[in-house]
């Protein structure tokens, strides 16, 4: 199955940020993965709409926005009109998460939820026939370089058994190592977040590092 390889922008080199981009675009990566951050839902404050804005006018593929932030809805549209494509909601943060999944549809992004190590697949059952991606945090969403929790496992199974019925996606978010990548896509995971566990801050170029995790 072909892979989906998506930076996370978090750990990228932001003292040439233009350069990064390009870096990535020419190692063949397929979707810029950014993290938005209130201070609130996760203790840390992530990427802003300017660091947002640069990298999708600098992008030639798409480009999606992971917003761990209380009420998601009130800020949806702001980043469909940016030109986000794909837009990840925590259902735990946001008190009408289907309202909130039909107005990124209706801006015209992807809608996706994200869901935390403890989120119980069950709980998110209702919303899946509304979203095109279901990412799954397997670390505690708001810092890179934690642990890969294995509880997530079995939710992973569950999401890849449903996948066909809904007609979603499953992408993993935190610590995906090459193994984990190989292992995972091979079960039918779709989409990789890529951190300092397979790309960043790595001796070899990124154009290598991607060739490698694409043959996996």
């Amino acid at each position: 199955m072909e892979k989906l390889l998506c930076p996370s922008m978090m750990c990228a080199n932001y003292g040439n940020l233009e350069k990064e981009v390009q870096d990535l675009i020419d190692a063949g990566v397929d979707i810029f993965h950014i993290d938005i951050m209130d201070g609130q839902f996760v203790p840390n404050f992530g990427m802003g709409l300017q660091d947002v804005e640069f990298i999708r006018k600098k992008s030639t593929i798409p480009v999606d926005a992971h917003l761990m932030i209380e009420n998601p809805g009130n800020y949806v549209e702001k980043f469909a009109k940016l030109g986000i494509d794909i837009i990840y909601i925590h259902p735990e943060a946001d008190v009408h998460p289907t309202r909130t999944l039909q107005t990124i549809k209706d801006a015209g992004a992807k809608p996706g939820i994200a869901i935390n190590p403890g989120t119980a697949v069950e709980t998110i059952k209702p919303l899946l026939p509304f979203v095109d991606y279901v990412m799954v945090m397997s670390v505690n969403p708001g810092f890179a370089g934690q642990k890969y929790i294995h509880a997530v496992d079995e939710k992973i199974e569950q999401l890849v058994e449903m996948k066909e019925k809904y007609g979603y996606e499953v992408m993993l978010d935190g610590a995906c190592s090459p193994e984990r990548v190989e292992t995972l896509s091979k079960i039918g995971v779709k989409g990789f977040i890529l951190g300092t566990s397979s790309l960043f801050g790595k001796d070899k170029s990124y154009k290598e590092l991607i060739k490698e995790l694409r043959a996996l």
